[in-house]
């Protein structure tokens, strides 16, 4: 089906960033639904109720960013997806709503997506995990992209519901296959397990336990003097670690969130924190300082135990475990530990 002949203010439209939002209100959209939360950190669910949930409690109280298509709203005859072929937050995001889309019975026919850009050209270069955001040059290609768009084939359609139900299982195996193997319509697998690799602990041959590569970079910036997290990410892009690359998929509050697990992980932190500069409800990059001790550079070295480094959720499961234990092998494969 054609969205040429949708009236596009008879529609809903889920976008995932505010830029795409005014543009595609510009355009006579009057029901448009801005989805920003970023799902490459942090819990996933694949249930709507305990995905809010569990999103709550990881970033705090906040509104349901796809409340439109929640469980007690209205949807309209027909539903528009605008979203990025080569941002890796959007990708997943668009996982998401079709699944959550599926949850309300909605029927494949009755759901566009529209691709903003060009599609993903896979592993080409180093800064293939990197999201390209929507530019304004790509803005302005919206009418094209709108009038083009069709509903998803029906198999394609699955695979995305598919894919968020590997994306937020116990089990990583499932969605590590995919993203080894690939699948036809989803070019951006390979990159993003290039990325969410990096947050697990690893394990080489020798059977040495070792920080996730995010960890270790950011344990390797820290030094023993006081650093706010936006000079710790100042120093990152002037030595060029490449931390700043995966930051820019997860969004800068990540980096003071994960400062504040290390700070808080128990009696003998690997990393100090005191008060910043600015207060932080509007500063939360000032907003504290931190510094690492002398723990923290004896676990850049390894690890003795899992419990050496605070948790992280990510997806369905969570990065240094010691119930569910996984950890990442020089082959670049997830296995219990």
């Amino acid at each position: 089906m054609s969205v040429f002949a949708v009236d596009i203010a008879s529609a809903t439209h889920v976008v995932f960033e505010s830029r795409v939002a005014e543009r595609v209100a510009s355009l006579g959209a009057t029901d448009v639904v801005v989805d920003s939360d970023c799902l490459l950190v942090g819990p996933s669910r694949a249930g709507t109720p305990e995905h809010v949930l569990a999103r709550h409690a990881w970033w705090g109280s906040f509104d349901d960013p796809v409340g439109a298509i929640g469980a007690d709203s209205k949807i309209r005859l027909m539903v528009v997806v605008w979203v990025s072929s080569t941002n890796l937050r959007e990708r997943v995001g668009l996982w998401r709503v079709c699944g959550r889309l599926q949850e309300r019975g909605i029927p494949r026919k009755d759901i566009v997506v529209v691709e903003l850009d060009p599609p993903f050209r896979g592993l080409d270069t180093q800064e293939s995990a990197v999201p390209t955001w929507c530019s304004a040059s790509t803005l302005s290609t919206l009418p094209g992209r709108f009038s083009e768009a069709r509903s998803w084939p029906r198999e394609r359609y699955r695979r995305a519901v598919r894919l968020w139900s590997q994306y937020t299982a116990a089990d990583p195996r499932p969605l590590a296959q995919s993203c080894a193997h690939g699948i036809e319509g989803f070019p951006e697998l390979a990159a993003l397990w290039t990325f969410l690799s990096s947050f697990f602990p690893r394990r080489t041959t020798e059977g040495l336990l070792r920080l996730s590569r995010f960890d270790e970079l950011l344990l390797t910036i820290l030094s023993t003097e006081w650093q706010t997290p936006l000079a710790v990410a100042g120093r990152d892009l002037r030595s060029g670690m490449n931390l700043w690359q995966m930051l820019s998929c997860t969004g800068d509050l990540f980096l003071p969130r994960r400062l504040e697990h290390w700070a808080d992980h128990d009696s003998g932190a690997a990393v100090e924190r005191a008060p910043g500069p600015k207060p932080s409800d509007s500063h939360p990059l000032l907003s504290s300082v931190y510094r690492l001790t002398e723990r923290g550079m004896k676990l850049r070295e390894g690890l003795d135990r899992l419990a050496d480094a605070p948790g992280l959720p990510i997806a369905g499961i969570e990065a240094y475990s010691t119930s569910a234990p996984w950890v990442l092998l020089d082959d670049v494969r997830l296995a219990r530990l």
